[in-house]
This record gives C-alpha cells, structure tokens and sequence, in this order.
C-alpha cells in the first residue's frame, strides 16, 4: 500500500514534495539542488508545477517534504543475458570468466523461449521499481541476432505504454568485416535498432592492430550510414592503459562526417591513461559530438579482479571531466545477476545511489540526477521522459526521503511508482518463475 493516501479524482494535486531543481522549470537561486513544490495531476498528465503551498489544500494531500522524481531512464541493459547466474556463474569473477560463462550458456541454451521469459521477468522487475524507458544490448553473434531480435520485437509490442524499449546488437568489431557484419546490420535496420559492437577484435589481429582496427571500425560507419542507424559501442572496457578505440572512433566519427549519434559505454581506460591522451581523447570526443554512459556498479565488479588481491581501482570512466567538456554523461544499469554481475534488481534508483558513491557525484549533488533521467532521454531521442514537467505524463517515483541524504542511504523499498497518475502495484516477480529455466 501506498506511504500517503491517493486521491481517487483524476483531479489531484501531490503537494509539498521535494523536487531535484535541475528536473522543473521552476526558477530557483544558482546551486540549488532541491526544491519544494506542488504538483497539479489531471487526466494522467502534470498539468502544473508550482512552488509548496500554491495549490489548494483540498486537491491532494500534504506529503511533507517527500521527494519526487520522474520515471527513470536505463539506456544501456543487457536483458537478453539477464539472470543466468544460477546456471552459467562466472567462477573467476573477472572479465574473461564472463566472456567464457556466457558464450556457453548462449551457445546452449538461448531459444527464443527462453531469452523472451528472462526478459520479461526483468521488464516486470523495472516497471515496479519506476522505470519508464530501457535500451538493451541483445548479444548478436549468428544466429543469435535472428532469434533474439523477433523476441526484443514482440516485448517492445506487449510493454508499449509501460517501458519503452529499444536495442541496439552488440558483437565484436571484426563481426562486422564480412557477410555476418552485413546480414546483422540489415536485422538491426529491420527491427529499428541501433547497430553496436564492441571495439576489440574476438581474438588479436594478426597484423598491425591499428590498421585492423580502422578497417573493421570504418565498415562499421559505413553499414550504419547506409541504413541510416545510430553507433552504441561498448568501448575500452578494460583497465589497459594502452586501448584508447575510444579516440579513434571519435577521429573517424569526424573524418567520415557520421551524421547520426554515437553512445559509447564504459571507456574504463581512459582512467587509467596519461593526462595529454585523456585531454586529446576528450577534445576528440566533443568534436564528434559522442554522449557517455558509465556503468560503474558493473565496472568496479569486474574491473581490477584478481584472486586474493584487493581491487586498485575503482573501474570507472571521468564522468566529471566528460561533463565538464560538455559531453552528455549517463550512467545505467548494464547487468543483471548474470556473468559480468552476479548481482542487481534492476533498480535504477539504486543505480544511482552507487554511482554517487563510487564516481563522487556529490557535494554537491547538483544536477547529477540527470545522468539517470533527463540525460539519457535525450540521448535515446524520448520526448516528454526524465523531467517534471507540465505536460509530461505523470509517470513519477514518490520516495519517503526529503533529501538526497536520506534518499541515497536508505534503500527506497516503500517507493510509490505512478504510471498515467496512478499508483501501481509494485510488487516484484518472484525468482522461482525462472526455475524452470535454471535446470541442469
């Protein structure tokens, strides 16, 4: 049940909720991180805003101080490798283990059915903790593509109105040089994907990695120019201070004048890189107009893994030094209880609350917020998502904190989610749903 009592009207109004300033349109002093506010709903839709105590009393009650916040934005998921720890665990908890658990448990047991069961049950979990919109990467490696793809379709169908769904392929860089790299992109333009890869070759080029790189990685552009698709790339995932596909895809971005977007994802390297290659990277990286999602729950599990010896470093990319130049910095959720993270519930909420603590996205917190919400709506291109604003739906998150300290230390559990203006049942699926899927 709800911590405050709804109103049944279509009329209502959510008043004295605290609100992050940078979300509104409200006009508030410089540095402002939050604000109080009343918020008018009608008909599913926020019809105003307006500063605490402008609204009637009668039209909805007093939440004191609760903070509100839009729906949340994950544009960077795995949910087609989601919740196969339980059959395929990665027992050396390092990036490569997760290459070798998954390629298997794919290669064994990824049918339709059950690639569109896992989804489903991570859709449901989503959808209770407040999400509104997901893109998910959908490992494609023939003939995984054709099988995953059809399924992505048919979810993106039944959850329209609850999550928007969109994909993007994801397979390495050399995929893409022959006839695979052109029938994958031809799937991705059918089914109105993003065309992703992994900047790093399935195993080293023979010859001068460079020159390979550039060949593979220019065929990419041209088969996303061709079909008019948008790049999302996991690039430099990796702690080597030597993968820098990063500025290179930004150099080539500039020299082919690629005309749509670029997301790149994870670029874990760069921390690790001298200062003259982070600023050349980074001057590169605005020139072509590339948006950064940082997955730094995911990246501090894996990165730095070794047996017995306590992690370096933390895993994660610049985002303060990303933003500070202008780029547009998202952080999401990536995995989900598979082998690149054993763990997670697909909260992007909670998300969030880690990468404060992990990137120091605090004091002040300012308009970090954004990276989970209006930030990555812009980057997938979603109108009317990651604000509160009059004329938006009211697809809205109503925590119990008043602050970001009580926000982002106690787990937000008793969360209100309302979708069109009403609260819905945030009751999370019961893992033994998958049981049947979890067989030996």
């Amino acid at each position: 049940m709800p911590f405050f009592d709804l109103p049944s009207a279509s009329r209502y109004a959510l008043r004295h909720v605290t609100v992050p300033a940078c979300l509104t349109v409200l006009d508030v002093p410089a540095g402002t991180d939050l604000v109080a506010a009343d918020v008018l709903i009608d008909a599913g839709r926020i019809a105003a805003v307006e500063r605490a105590g402008t609204l009637p009393t009668e039209l909805g009650p007093d939440l004191r101080g609760a903070m509100l916040l839009p729906g949340l934005v994950d544009c960077h998921s795995h949910l087609d490798k989601g919740h196969i720890w339980p059959r395929a665990p990665n027992e050396t908890g390092d990036f490569a283990g997760a290459l070798q658990a998954t390629g298997t448990d794919r290669t064994a047991r990824w049918n339709a059915a059950d690639v569109e069961a896992r989804m489903e049950f991570a859709l449901l979990t989503a959808h209770a903790k407040g999400t509104v919109a997901i893109r998910t990467h959908l490992d494609s490696l023939a003939p995984q593509a054709s099988i995953s793809f059809p399924v992505f379709d048919r979810l993106r169908t039944r959850w329209a109105g609850r999550i928007e769904l969109q994909a993007s392929s994801i397979a390495p860089v050399d995929a893409f040089l022959g006839d695979e790299g052109t029938e994958l992109a031809d799937i991705v333009a059918r089914f109105g994907g993003r065309l992703g890869c992994v900047t790093r070759f399935r195993t080293p080029p023979a010859g001068p990695a460079d020159e390979a790189f550039d060949v593979a990685m220019r065929r990419v552009f041209a088969l996303a120019s061709e079909r008019g698709l948008d790049l999302d790339l996991h690039t430099d995932e990796s702690g080597d201070p030597e993968a820098r596909t990063l500025l290179r895809v930004a150099q080539l971005a500039v020299e082919l004048r690629f005309r749509g977007s670029i997301l790149c994802g994870h670029c874990c390297s760069l921390a690790v890189q001298p200062d003259d290659v982070v600023e050349h990277t980074l001057a590169a990286c605005a020139e072509a107009r590339i948006d950064i999602v940082s997955l730094p729950t995911i990246n501090m599990y894996l990165q730095s893994r070794r047996p017995h010896v306590t992690p370096r470093w933390r895993g994660v990319t610049l985002l303060h030094e990303m933003k500070a130049r202008g780029l547009r910095v998202a952080v999401a959720g990536d995995n989900c209880r598979d082998p690149f993270h054993a763990y997670g519930d697909h909260d992007m909420l909670e998300n969030f609350a880690q990468a404060v603590k992990i990137a120091h996205l605090d004091h002040p917190i300012g308009d970090w917020i954004e990276t989970v919400s209006a930030t990555p709506a812009a980057i997938m291109k979603l109108d009317g998502r990651g604000r509160i604003e009059a004329g938006d739906a009211a697809d809205l998150i109503v925590t119990k904190a008043r602050n970001w300290s009580e926000a982002l230390s106690r787990f937000q559990s008793d969360r209100v989610v309302l979708r069109q203006g009403r609260a819905i049942d945030t009751t999370l699926p019961d893992y033994a749903m998958l049981d049947g899927l979890m067989a030996s």
